[in-house]
């Protein structure tokens, strides 16, 4: 499997005027970030495509945690990756998920700060 790296949301560009690729878990973690970050919903085509972290700050302080790790089992289904577990930053505003593939462990972490 392989993937166009991204960062910030754009393609990192390559000396040649060429695109970076990836590959293996790196290319795994681009898509799972992509998939953490986009807005389910948000692609017409595609309404399963995504997550719904964003609503995280808007939900009670208490239910954070459970929430966050509810809407990213959602967004990654179908990945060949299970969530081990999860946790929410409350002061940072960040929310991180760790994952097993293919016996490595793995985490992805996604900023959610005040819209």
């Amino acid at each position: 499997m392989e993937a166009y790296k991204l960062r910030e949301g754009d393609y990192c560009p390559e000396a040649g005027g060429t695109f970076a690729r990836v590959s293996g878990a790196e290319a795994l973690l681009e898509r799972i970030l992509f998939k953490l970050r986009v807005r389910r919903g948000s692609f017409p085509l595609m309404p399963d495509l995504g997550s719904r972290l964003y609503l995280l700050p808007r939900a009670k302080s208490s239910a954070r945690a459970a929430l966050g790790a509810s809407y990213a089992a959602e967004a990654l289904a179908g990945e060949e990756v299970a969530v081990t577990r999860t946790e929410w930053e409350e002061e940072s505003r960040r929310f991180t998920v760790f994952l097993q593939w293919q016996g490595e462990e793995l985490s992805a972490s996604v900023y959610l700060g005040e819209e």
